[in-house]
C-alpha cells in the first residue's frame, strides 16, 4: 500500500481548457489524471450525435489530447481515469487505441458500460419501474415518445473493478463526478464496500475538483481580486493519503489560489441536504468536514463521517421539451432602460396581434436585472446602456420560427438608439429538458472490459 497518491483534475466539463492536462501531467508529479468531461444535457448532445455517427457519442476532444499526453503518461505510469466515453466509451476507447499504435505505445485501456438504459425503457416501465421525476413524481411514461436519453449514474467500484485488471486508462460513460477521483483512493488504499467514513472522505476529495479550477482560484467571490495570476491558474491536485485525510493542492509556480475559503466555495457547489450528499457509494456528511490551513495553496481535510449507500441509482434522463429563440438589442443613453421597456412592450403587442401562443416569453434587461431580478431594484435614470433580451419557448416551431422575424423590425419601427443586432435573426433551437429519476440497483449491471493497443 502506498503512503499517498497525487490525484491531479484535468478537466471540469466538456470545453474546460483544452491545456489544463497537459499542464497537470508536465507541471510535477502526479499518480493519476482525473478528467471529468459530462453534465446532465452532455448526455443528450452525444445521444444526437451518435444517431448521426455511430463512431460518435464520446468527448471528442479527448482523443487528441491523448495523442498528446500519453507518451508522458506511460513514461511516469500516470493512470487516466474519466468519463470522456459518454454514451459510446467503446468508440472512445479503440479511438484511443489507435493514437497508442500510431505512437507505438503498449496501452492497456478499460471501457466502464451498463450506464444506458435508453435501449431498456420500454422493458423498464412495462416491469413497472416508473422511472418517476424525482421533482414533480411523474411517470417517466408523460415523455416517453420525447426521451432522447437516459443514464444510471455509475460509482466508483466499476472504475476500481478497471484499475485492478491492470487498466492505465479508464474510459466510462456517466460515471460520478465524484467516483472518478474515489476510485484510484478504493484502489490504492484498499478501501472495502462498507468502509463509510474513508468512502465518504474520498467522495468529498472528488466533489473538490471535479469542477477544475473552480476550487483553486476561478469563481471565486471571496477577495477575487487578490488571486493571482488566473492566465495561468493551476488546476487542483488530491494529496491522498490511507487514513481518508487529504490535501488540496495544485503545482507549483502556477496562479489561482487554494485555500480554505475557495475550498469552502466548492463544496457548496450543487449541495442539497448537507447531512445526506447522496452518491451510489455511500451517503456523506459535508457538516463533518474540517479544513486546516497545511502551509501556502494546501488544505487539509479530515474528519469526514459518512453512511451506508442506499440501494438505488440516480438516472438522469433528458426529452425534447419544444423549441425556443432568443433575441437582442441593445440601446443606447439616454433614457436606456425606459427604451428597452417600451420595446419589450411593442414586441409583446405585436406577437398577441399575431395570435402566436408560447409557454413562455421571459424578458431580461442586462445590465439591469438579468442577473439579480427584483433584488436589483430600480437603475440609476443615466445608465448608458441596456441590452433588451426577450426568449420565447413552446411546442409550436412556426411560431417560434414566427417570432425571430420580429425581433430586426424594431430596429426602425421601436424606440431609437438601437444597436447590438450585429449577430443577425435569432435561431430556433430544440429545447432539451430534464427528468431526474432514481431505478433499483439490481437492474444496472456495470461491464468492464479492455482493449489492448
Amino acid at each position: 500500500m502506498r503512503e499517498k497518491i497525487r490525484i491531479a483534475s484535468g478537466q471540469g466539463f466538456w470545453g474546460d481548457m483544452i491545456d489544463a492536462p497537459v499542464r497537470q501531467v508536465e507541471g510535477g508529479p502526479i499518480d493519476y489524471l482525473m478528467l471529468d468531461y459530462l453534465a446532465e444535457v452532455t448526455m443528450s448532445i452525444m445521444q444526437k450525435q451518435r444517431a448521426r455517427d455511430p463512431n460518435a457519442g464520446y468527448a471528442r476532444d479527448f482523443v487528441p489530447l491523448m495523442r498528446q499526453i500519453l507518451p508522458a503518461c506511460v513514461e511516469r505510469r500516470i493512470r487516466v481515469v474519466t468519463n470522456a466515453g459518454g454514451v459510446n466509451p467503446h468508440g472512445c476507447a479503440v479511438a484511443v487505441r489507435d493514437v497508442a499504435r500510431e505512437l507505438g505505445l503498449r496501452v492497456r485501456i478499460a471501457t466502464v458500460t451498463g450506464d444506458d438504459i435508453m435501449d431498456r425503457l420500454d422493458d423498464l416501465l412495462a416491469r413497472g419501474i416508473e422511472l418517476r421525476n424525482m421533482d414533480t413524481g411523474a411517470p417517466l411514461a408523460t415523455v416517453r415518445d420525447r426521451v432522447q436519453s437516459a443514464n444510471a449514474y455509475l460509482g466508483a467500484w466499476p472504475l476500481v473493478e478497471a484499475l485492478r485488471r491492470g487498466a492505465q486508462v479508464v474510459i466510462a460513460g456517466r460515471a460520478t463526478d465524484t467516483g472518478l477521483t474515489l476510485a484510484p483512493m478504493i484502489y490504492e488504499f484498499d478501501w472495502k464496500e462498507d468502509d463509510w467514513d474513508r468512502l465518504a472522505a474520498g467522495t468529498i476529495a472528488g466533489h473538490i475538483i471535479e469542477c477544475g479550477a473552480q476550487c483553486s482560484g476561478g469563481n471565486c467571490q471571496y477577495q477575487w481580486q487578490t488571486i493571482p495570476d488566473l492566465a495561468n491558474v493551476g488546476y487542483p491536485i488530491v494529496e491522498a493519503y490511507p487514513d481518508g485525510t487529504f490535501i488540496v493542492t495544485k503545482h507549483e509556480g502556477t496562479g489561482g489560489r487554494v485555500s480554505i475559503q475557495t475550498i469552502k466555495e466548492q463544496l457548496v457547489y450543487e449541495m442539497g441536504d448537507p447531512r445526506e450528499y447522496i452518491t451510489p457509494d455511500c451517503i456523506a456528511d459535508f457538516t463533518t468536514i474540517r479544513l486546516e490551513d497545511a502551509g501556502p495553496d494546501r488544505v487539509r481535510v479530515f474528519g469526514i463521517k459518512g453512511r451506508s449507500c442506499t440501494d438505488q441509482l440516480k438516472v438522469s434522463i433528458s426529452y425534447f421539451a419544444g423549441y425556443k429563440a432568443v433575441g437582442t438589442l441593445v440601446y443606447a443613453w439616454p433614457d436606456a432602460y425606459e427604451k428597452a421597456k417600451a420595446a419589450d412592450a411593442i414586441l409583446r403587442a405585436r406577437l398577441e396581434r399575431l395570435g402566436l401562443k408560447f409557454d413562455q416569453i421571459l424578458t431580461e434587461y442586462v445590465g439591469v436585472n438579468a442577473t439579480h431580478g427584483p433584488l436589483a431594484g430600480e437603475p440609476p435614470p443615466d445608465i448608458p446602456e441596456v441590452q433588451l433580451r426577450v426568449g420565447v419557448r413552446g411546442q409550436d416551431r412556426a411560431a417560434v420560427e414566427r417570432f425571430t422575424k420580429e425581433i430586426a423590425p424594431l430596429i426602425l419601427t421601436g424606440p431609437p438608439a438601437v444597436t447590438g443586432f450585429a449577430g443577425g435573426r435569432p435561431k430556433v433551437e430544440e429545447v432539451v429538458a430534464y427528468w431526474p429519476s432514481l431505478i433499483p440497483k439490481s437492474e444496472i449491471e456495470p461491464r468492464v472490459e479492455l482493449i489492448e493497443s
